[in-house]
């Protein structure tokens, strides 16, 4: 039987998502799919599973992993923005053995040991209290059920060529983070919190993603210098005086520069974590 989720209280309206939801990030979610963001967690799936899909964005993930489990299994997928998950289910349409629907990270309003599998790519690094959020998802999970969790760590990403003003630009991030309580560099932490929300059988991993071809370059460097001008990052940035338009514009001009450069390259850094309840 499918869990669905019952509509839930915001109870952290202190949280802000550093991303926001501009088309510039929403491309860079829709890229992601089952392979190339959860593939640690890929082995452990098998048919007629349930799996909560925490912060499923436009559900690209969402819907491979319902793929996975089928037949028999069903995969929820919830987003704390609703407008986000009423577009996913436009272009997904009927997709088996998927549900999505808004929810809290911190509150599902789902019941308790309802699911085998709970999977979160790239949320706990936006939340101001990833244990207590991760409590909640041990909590959903039954006796013996699998946490996956993976998170970038800003701080080990490694670009070619140097520039300071994307130097600039990682630390501009991490400012924006902090006064928005969140941990950029979350995927070295993911362990540690994991460990301190109850969860038993910590594996800790690694992974990484790579863009060097000249697409590759022009999709990031693209995409990235429209979220410094366009995005909630840049209204943020702006808004707590952290950065004035003059500096996003040069830094969007760097990886515009970055992504022209034949020897330019970016190498992104994940923690991944597997878990037992």
């Amino acid at each position: 039987m499918a869990v669905r989720c019952q509509p839930a209280v915001m109870t952290t309206p202190a949280d802000h998502y550093t991303h926001g939801h501009h088309e510039s990030v929403l491309r860079s979610h829709r890229w992601r799919t089952a392979a190339n963001s959860c593939a640690y967690l890929l082995p452990h799936l098998r048919p007629g599973m349930e799996v909560l899909d925490v912060g499923c964005g436009p559900a690209t993930i969402t819907a491979d992993l319902a793929a996975t489990v089928a037949p028999g299994g069903r995969v929820l997928g919830i987003d704390r923005a609703a407008d986000v998950v009423e577009a996913a289910r436009s272009e997904l349409g009927a997709t088996p053995g998927l549900d999505l629907a808004a929810g809290d990270a911190y509150a599902t309003g789902l019941p308790d040991a309802a699911f085998d599998v709970v999977h979160a790519h790239q949320v706990l690094q936006h939340l101001t209290d990833p244990v207590r959020a991760l409590g909640e998802w041990r909590r959903v999970l039954r006796p013996g059920g699998l946490l996956a969790v993976r998170d970038s760590d800003y701080a080990a990403f490694a670009w070619a060529p140097r520039d300071p003003r994307l130097d600039r630009w990682m630390a501009l991030y991490h400012e924006v983070t902090a006064a928005n309580r969140a941990e950029a560099d979350a995927g070295r932490f993911l362990g540690g919190w994991v460990r301190a929300a109850g969860f038993g059988e910590v594996r800790v991993g690694s992974s990484t993603w790579t863009y060097a071809t000249a697409e590759e370059r022009a999709w990031w460097g693209g995409l990235w210098a429209d979220r410094v001008r366009r995005s909630a990052f840049a209204d943020q940035a702006l808004a707590t005086g952290l950065a004035g338009p003059r500096e996003l514009d040069a830094i969007a001009a760097a990886w515009r520069e970055w992504a022209d450069h034949p020897d330019g390259v970016i190498i992104l850094v994940h923690g991944e974590v597997l878990a037992r309840r």
